[in-house]
Parts: structure tokens; sequence; C-alpha cells
């Protein structure tokens, strides 16, 4: 059963000058021929993204959309007109968010968060801004130390609230982040606690020693491009160890210290130094 809106398995049916019409169990769907692979034979079974062309039909392409049904993106309004905007997602054809699904209305060029849905009424793929109500921490599918995906929602008196799995929401704090982030940004957390009334605090990266095993490596990197020395230790500020490391104070600590278990680094009186 074909699904519009995700990427469908179908296979070759039949080639028209056009293009080449996919196995439906129907009609076919028009694969057109410009979105066609130069090595396509009859037959060949192809993965292709389902949408509707202007006139509603069903059309198959190989382009690859920016977000397909059930994801949440940051995508740039490219026309806007009385009845709605339309987004740019990567297709030939815009993706439409109605008025009635804007928070307080889109402008040409601006940058918006939307989730991606397949309309029931008209079984068309489209999009809105109202994130916030089918998103939810009354049951929760995640545990402390559970790596996640982010998306960065807004910005709050106290950190960024990220969404989590497209399903709940959390605070990332702003003393946990280490990097320029920006709404819209699709970044690798894992859930730091999770507190009364299941409101979540999140943390870049990966949870514990997962994450040192991944600094490990730049460190040491670091210490070869420098002829083996490096000017940090334990009581350089943590802003000058983000600005060369590009991690915390506490991760280069554990980073340095599993190393030095590791007889792979020394302590010196002003930094570290790489066991030849």
């Amino acid at each position: 059963m074909i699904q519009p809106g995700v990427y469908n398995l179908l296979k070759v049916n039949r080639k028209v000058d056009f293009g080449f019409y996919l196995d439906d169990g129907n009609e076919g769907i028009l694969l057109p021929k410009r979105f066609a692979p130069p090595t396509i034979r009859i037959g060949d079974e192809l993965e292709v993204f389902l949408y509707h062309d202007s006139d509603g039909r069903i059309i198959a392409t190989t382009q690859k959309p920016k977000g397909i049904v059930g994801d949440i993106v940051l995508l740039k309004a490219v026309t806007v007109t009385p009845a709605g905007a339309f987004l740019d997602w990567g297709l030939m054809k815009d993706l439409f968010v109605a008025k009635s699904q804007q928070l307080t209305g889109m402008h040409v060029g601006g940058e918006y968060l939307v989730k991606i849905y397949l309309d029931k009424q008209t079984n068309r793929i489209a999009a809105t801004e109202k994130i916030e109500f089918q998103l939810s921490n009354d049951e929760l599918t995640v545990k402390e130390m559970e790596p996640v995906d982010l998306i960065v929602y807004r910005r709050s008196d106290i950190g960024y609230v990220c969404i989590i799995n497209n399903l709940h929401t959390g605070v990332l704090h702003f003393n946990q982040v280490y990097q320029d982030i920006n709404i819209g940004d699709q970044l690798k957390g894992y859930i730091r606690s999770i507190k009364p009334e299941n409101k979540i605090d999140l943390v870049l990266g990966k949870p514990g020693y997962q994450r040192v095993e991944d600094e490990a490596g730049k460190v040491l990197r670091l210490l070869t491009e420098h002829n083996g020395f490096l000017p940090y230790h334990d009581k350089s500020s943590p802003e000058d160890i983000y600005a060369f490391f590009a991690m915390s104070k506490k991760t280069f600590k554990m980073t340095t210290g599993a190393l030095y278990k590791q007889h792979k680094i020394e302590f010196t009186s002003d930094g570290i130094k790489l066991v030849q």
C-alpha cells in the first residue's frame, strides 16, 4: 500500500516518452523523466518519495525533501498568499501551511519550525507551526542517560527548550551549552535527569564515558599537532578549555584522566604531554 509523504519502494512498470510509471497496483504512479536514474530499467525497484502535484495527483521523485511526514524541520517561506504560505522543502512543489496553521503569520524569507503531516480531509501533505499541543511529557518514552534526538524549539529564561524524539520537551540549560546553537538545529544529546512532573533536563553529546571515548581521540590528535604538548590543565579556565578543545572543563578532566590511566599522556606543572 502506497503512502504519500514518505519513501516507498516501487517497481518500474512501463516506460513512456515523459518518464516511467511505477507499479502501485492500479494505473501506476508517474516518475518524471528528469528524476529517473540514467540506468533505470523495466522491473527495477526504486526508492522514491511520493507527493501530490498541482492537480492533486500522486507523483514520484528521486529528489530528497528536507523532511517527510512526521518530521519537525526548519523551512523558509518562499511565497505568502491570503490562504497561507508556501515553504521550500527541497522539491519542485513547495509545502503549504494554511493560515489557520500559523502562529503569528509568515513572511517571505522567514524561517519557521514546522511539523509535516498528512491532512486527513484532503489526503495531501501539509505543514503546521502548531507543534506544542502535539508534544507531551505525560507518558514518557525515555529514561535518564538515554541518548536522544533533539530539535532546538525556543529560548527560555533558563536555557533552550528542545523537542525530544519528536515526542517530548526538555530543557538544555545555558550552563550546559558549549557551542553556538539556533532555533531549528538538530542535535544529538541525552537525558540528564527527569524531575517531578516529568520535567526533563538535557545535555548535548553522549552520556558518561561514551562521550569521553569520542573526545579522547580529539585530545590525542591536538597533542600530536602541537609537538606532543598542550598548556592546558585542571587550573585552566573553562572558557580557555572550550575555546581550544570545544568541550566543557568537566569533559576535559574526564578525558585527560582516562588518557592518563591508559598511559597515553602525562600531567606536567603547566599542561599535558603526550607519552611517546
